[in-house]
């Protein structure tokens, strides 16, 4: 994996270099450039920004040097040889797939409020791209029409990591950086601490103890130094539940019905929370909107059921408890 980074502190970023991260780097897992945005401007002060058209508060990042930092960039890509190879091919006669061809441009994600919200599940999809360019803007933004031009060449996602305003994109850079970047195989010294951490199975992390087992008068829940494991997980598992439906109900409205077992449904029915069964959903679903038939007087014949109060399988109902 490649990153570039075109910001106006370079500096920044340098935390990029420490821990797990610094150690991709080293194993040549991941390859991370930075560059700085000053570097391609042409006056004494380096100036990078400019008043707003139309008026208004603030800065505006100017055009050109993101144009030029970007072209830097591209020239570098390691996209470029892959899509030089193919072209290759194609010249010496091979015919042509059936399939259209991959989309070979570089990711441009730009960090803004008005992206789209970054979490696990586009890290893992972020983890199979082979070149990303971040450019963290500064002040109000960047010239609107940097981005327009860069679809030309790149491809443009404006990324969010949440409902705040932050100075500058560089923290947002390095939160995606990381999460990214773990999940590079070869990456994280244990790979198996990324099949049981929060939100790759769609809920929250159970709590973690270690030693020793009483500390401060507070001791390590029994089950966990019973040696039972079949206990640990279930114990694990209701955590996991328990704290997300105290702290992220959104997710659990989310999971997926067919994943919760009866121990699971047992577990959140004590808790107030019932989910509709699959079977019966798919049963009046079918009611409702029966299949169609060729004589309209037929049709006109069935029953009016456009009054239901069947629970989507994927939701769960949550009643106070008495």
């Amino acid at each position: 994996m490649r990153y570039d980074v075109v910001t106006i502190f370079p500096e920044y970023l340098e935390p990029l270099k420490l821990s797990l991260l610094g150690k991709a780097r080293e194993k040549g897992l991941v390859d991370l450039h930075l560059h700085d945005l000053r570097e391609y401007t042409f006056d004494r002060h380096r100036t990078v920004d400019d008043t707003p058209y139309g008026g208004g508060a603030g800065m505006v990042m100017k055009a050109e040097p993101w144009g030029l930092a970007l072209d830097e960039v591209l020239a570098a890509s390691p996209l470029n040889a892959s899509e030089d190879s193919t072209e290759g091919a194609e010249s010496e006669g091979t015919e042509p797939t059936a399939e259209p061809a991959a989309d070979t441009r570089p990711l441009l994600i730009v960090p803004s409020p008005a992206g789209a919200v970054f979490d696990q599940a586009m890290a893992y999809e972020l983890a199979e791209e082979k070149h990303i360019v971040f450019a963290p803007a500064r002040y109000e933004g960047i010239d609107e029409r940097v981005l327009d031009w860069a679809q030309e060449s790149f491809r443009v996602m404006p990324v969010s990591l949440g409902d705040y305003v932050l100075y500058g994109g560089e923290v947002a850079v390095m939160a995606m950086i990381e999460a990214i970047t773990r999940l590079i195989p070869g990456a994280m010294g244990n790979p198996a601490s990324l099949e049981e951490e929060s939100h790759t199975g769609g809920l929250l992390e159970y709590p973690v103890y270690t030693k020793p087992a009483v500390w401060r008068d507070r001791e390590v829940p029994e089950v966990l130094l019973s040696g039972n494991h079949g206990a640990i997980a279930r114990w694990r598992r209701d955590r996991q539940i328990e704290r997300t439906l105290e702290r992220r109900p959104d997710l659990l409205e989310a999971y997926p019905v067919e994943q919760w077992d009866k121990k699971d449904r047992r577990f959140l029915a004590e808790r107030g929370v019932h989910f509709a069964n699959p079977a019966k959903a798919a049963q009046k679903k079918a009611k409702k909107n029966p299949a169609p038939q060729a004589d309209s007087e037929a049709q006109a014949a069935q029953p009016d059921t456009a009054q239901s109060n069947t629970v989507q399988p994927n939701t769960v109902q949550t009643q106070p408890e008495s």
